[in-house]
Parts: structure tokens; sequence; C-alpha cells
């Protein structure tokens, strides 16, 4: 089942959120946080994807604090916009509306993990520090995450990085390596934006590879 939802988070801003549903009793739930090209295509089958595997997926909207139903594609022109909106917004509220999420599906009795992608794969690590009740995260390039890096995870992490993505070089990930040396971080000889099958820079053996570890780590943590 696929439907759009209206969240609210703490702070009384609503915001909109796509939810994909197995047909079959749910495995546990997971907050699918976006890209800078907002709750798109891409985003929308990842939810797909996850909900045949058994899960409840919820995408939350998070440029609906600047402009709503945002939906880009990956040329030069969307990603200038998409970073545009990117820098009005504060990391702080994004963590807000991924914790309206989790709070929609903790609701529903499920266990919650984040599962996040470049700009969310940095929301996805500030969840794991900063929301009670995240069982598992995973960060897919999150550019973001060596910055917070004395921050202190409250759950399992997964993290993936390429190591040929020029955003964010080797020592960024390194640096939380040497921070956090119980969080495994996998490498792959891809660039940003790996595992997005709309994007130039997929690479397919990578991205599988990446899904088949998240999944796996995802059973462990989610259920």
């Amino acid at each position: 089942m696929r439907e759009t939802l209206t969240l609210t988070a703490a702070d009384g801003h609503s915001l909109s959120a796509y939810r994909a549903a197995p047909a079959q009793q749910p495995r546990g739930g997971l907050v699918i946080i976006q890209e800078i090209f907002g709750v798109n295509s891409h985003i929308k089958k990842l939810c797909d994807g996850f909900a045949a595997d058994g899960y409840v997926a919820l995408a939350p909207a998070l440029f609906d604090r600047v402009e709503r139903g945002i939906m880009l594609g990956y040329g030069p022109e969307d990603i200038d916009r998409g970073r545009s909106i990117r820098g009005k917004i504060d990391m702080t509220d994004m963590v807000k509306d991924v914790h309206a999420a989790v709070r929609e599906l903790a609701d529903a009795g499920l266990t919650v993990g984040v599962v996040g992608y470049c700009m969310g794969g940095t929301v996805a690590w500030l969840a794991a520090t900063r929301i009670d009740g995240v069982a598992a995260a995973v960060g897919y390039y999150g550019g973001g995450i060596a910055a917070a890096v004395d921050e202190r995870p409250r759950c399992p992490v997964l993290l993936h990085f390429g190591e040929t993505d020029a955003s964010i070089p080797p020592d960024h990930y390194q640096r939380v390596m040497a921070a956090h040396p119980t969080v495994p971080v996998h490498t792959y000889p891809a660039g940003h934006g790996f595992s997005c099958d709309e994007r130039a820079s997929y690479h397919e053996p990578s991205a599988t590879l990446a899904r088949t570890r998240t999944l796996d780590f995802l059973r462990q943590h989610v259920g």
C-alpha cells in the first residue's frame, strides 16, 4: 500500500510523507531520509523496495519547511536548486521532522530504523545521536557526518561511502572510523550517489553490495 500522510513536528510544523507498506505483517518501520532532491521518484522507489522487503517505509518531506512538493532530478539546475533549499533549513529542524516520522511508526507499534542518503545520510547520523527510540541507523555518503563526529550514537549505526566521491574526501570517513571504531564503515570503488540508479554515478555492484549489507544490518537490529 502506498499513500501520502501529513506529519506534525514538535514545533508544530506540518509536513507530508510518502508511506509504502508491505502486504504482509511488517518486520518493522524505516524512516527513509531524502537527498537534496526532495521526496522524488528515487526516494519513493527506495520506500517501495523496503516495503517489498517487509518494512513500513516512511519518507518525510524535509524541504516542506521552505517549499512543498519538491521533487527534483539530477541535472545541474536541479542540483543548484536543491542546494539552495538545503541552505535555508537548519539541520536541527530536519531532525525534528525525522523525529515526527519516527513517532508515527513507533505509535503503530513498530521497531524503527532510519536510512538516509547524501544529505539524508548526515541526518541519519544525527537521528542516531539525538533521537531516542531509533533502533538502528544507516547512512549513505553523508558528507556532514565528520563535522558531527563528536556526537555519540544512541543506537547501532552502519555507514557507506564511495572511495572516488569528490565531495567527501577519505579523511572525512577516516575521522569517523577513528572516533567510533565500533561503527561499521564500508567503502566502495564508486562516487557520490552510487546507490541511485537515476544518476550517472550509479555503480550497480557497489549499490547491490551496500543494499545487502544494509538489509542484513536492519534484520539484526530492526526485525
